[in-house]
């Protein structure tokens, strides 16, 4: 891991300076390009622009490691609630939900009725849930989860890292569910015993595992969605889809709003099922600084928003 993206990730942990950065107004003037605003309604108005272009959108409220019950449970109630403002604009928006801030840390009962709470009300309008990942500690709690919303209800999907070694086998523990999968690279310090420490690796792994998914979409009726915006790894899941005789619908990109937007434009013209994740909230400071550390190149772009009038 490099010293920059190390040191991105210690900002985006730090209790302190997530306390104090988001009050500068540089800070908030260079997340703008990355999130169209805190509010639901925010999100909803980009997820209509995006549908102008032929993307669909996935929208998530920023928050992590909730502490208290009663903030897991007004959390699982903002998106009940946000269910069929989707639906009555028409929209094909998915949701995308991290089980610590529906209290994970309070424990599984508990996060699992907020859980299911979401997903009853997503089965009246026949949507998706998605279940982001998080650290390692998280990884067996959140699979646990899954496979039990999975026997619930089809369509609920989960995030998959392709850092850590662990994946390549809750992938195979996977398939047997037909599971709706999102494979990202990884976003969290992880230490070397668990995740590939070079990117090199991580990006082997990730073509690695994306290409048995790709496999298993006509085999096991996988739901598979490629989350990256690495131009290479997009490229190379093209033709290796090709080659399995697949179609541009038989799988889909799911990229971050605000980051290539001309690459997600590109792709949705030729055919290709595209999907736009739109962050929304007010805990935005450890998210954004995360997606710094992602990707290198979007150092230039938030310093870029610092000179903007």
């Amino acid at each position: 891991m490099s010293l920059t993206r190390k040191a991105l990730i210690w900002i985006s942990e730090n209790q302190t300076l997530r306390q104090k950065l988001p009050r500068y107004r540089f800070v908030q003037r260079a997340v703008s390009r990355f999130m169209p605003g805190e509010k639901l309604e925010d999100a909803l108005l980009a997820a209509e622009m995006m549908k102008e272009k032929s993307i669909t959108s996935l929208l998530t409220l920023l928050g992590e490691n909730i502490a208290e019950p009663e903030e897991a449970k007004a959390v699982a109630q903002h998106y009940i609630d946000a269910l069929p403002q989707i639906q009555q604009r028409s929209l094909d928006g998915h949701i995308s939900v991290k089980l610590t801030q529906l209290g994970l840390d309070l424990g599984e009962e508990l996060c699992y009725r907020n859980l299911a709470a979401i997903i009853l009300r997503a089965k009246e309008f026949d949507n998706w849930v998605w279940i982001d990942m998080e650290q390692s500690k998280y990884v067996d709690k959140t699979l646990a989860l899954y496979k039990k919303a999975r026997q619930e209800y089809p369509k609920v999907g989960v995030c998959l890292q392709a850092y850590l070694y662990r994946t390549v086998k809750d992938i195979e523990d996977l398939l047997p569910l037909s599971p709706g999968i999102r494979l990202v690279k990884g976003a969290y310090a992880e230490p070397a015993n668990l995740a590939y420490p070079k990117k090199r690796d991580v990006d082997a792994n990730f073509m690695t595992l994306a290409k048995v998914l790709l496999g298993n979409i006509k085999k096991r009726g996988v739901s598979f969605c490629i989350g990256t915006h690495d131009l290479t790894i997009i490229q190379k899941m093209q033709q290796e889809a090709e080659t399995l005789g697949l179609s541009k619908k038989d799988y889909e990109f799911q990229l971050l709003y605000g980051i290539q937007s001309e690459v997600q434009l590109r792709l949705a013209q030729a055919g290709y099922r595209v999907r736009c994740l739109i962050s929304y909230g007010h805990f935005w400071f450890p998210w954004y600084v995360r997606r710094l550390a992602e990707r290198p190149a979007n150092i230039f772009f938030a310093v870029k928003q610092l000179f903007r009038s």
